[in-house]
């Protein structure tokens, strides 16, 4: 599906919709949501709120973890953002971070709407233990997945290319590169929003396929 031939969201429309501790209280598994995924201090919820232009919608804290909530924003009445809990930095028991671990694989592998993830990574700290996990997943259960190289605006841009080509490089010699593409990100500068916004447009079109391809079919 090209990108001229999908219909372009209003991410500032988004709004909170609820939010869910189980799997079991997410909304109804129907239209199209992409799931925002990373460590707690990957800038994630900034990226959100870059992202709809609300500095408010997604909360962000100043106790990386704090938030074990699958939380779900509205686009449209079948379209949704959702914001997973943050991974690997909170200080709380093993016991906690397994249960997280096990849901997010769950609702990785199970979730019919989920089009794709939004992976985010420090550009200076990219590719830890559970990125590759959460990469991993995404790959067996056959979704989409996009890194957003983070805090960009920390790094010079030669340094920042530099970082996304050895990423690149990596996830290749892992053969995690499937249907995996890389981009550098930074919320306070917005740089990059215009690409991402392209590739949440992609996965959030409703419309099928096939319904595509008769619009670009020559008339007779």
């Amino acid at each position: 599906m090209s990108e001229s031939n999908v219909e372009r969201i209003n991410f500032r429309r988004a709004e909170f919709l609820i939010s869910a501790p189980t799997l079991a209280e997410c909304p109804e598994d129907t239209g199209a949501e992409v799931a925002f995924a990373g460590r707690s201090n990957a800038g994630k919820s900034s990226a959100i709120n870059a992202l709809t232009d609300n500095g408010k919608l997604a909360r962000t804290s100043k106790t990386p973890g704090r938030t074990q909530l699958i939380n779900f924003f509205r686009l449209s009445e079948q379209q949704r953002l959702v914001d997973l809990p943050g991974y690997g930095y909170a200080k709380v028991a093993r016991s906690m971070k397994d249960e997280w671990q096990r849901h997010l694989a769950f609702y990785l592998e199970q979730r019919q709407c989920l089009k794709g993830l939004v992976l985010l990574m420090d550009i200076r700290q990219p590719l830890k233990e559970f990125d590759l996990q959460m990469l991993s997943w995404a790959v067996n259960a056959g979704l989409p997945a996009h890194i957003l190289l983070t805090k960009a605006d920390k790094l010079k841009n030669g340094p920042a290319n530099n970082v996304r080509f050895a990423v690149e490089k990596e996830l290749k010699a892992l053969e995690l590169d499937n249907n995996v593409s890389v981009q550098i990100f930074s919320s306070p500068k917005r740089k990059g929003l215009e690409k991402l916004e392209a590739r949440l447009n992609q996965w959030l079109s409703l419309t099928p396929p096939e319904a595509q391809e008769d619009d670009n079919a020559t008339p007779a």
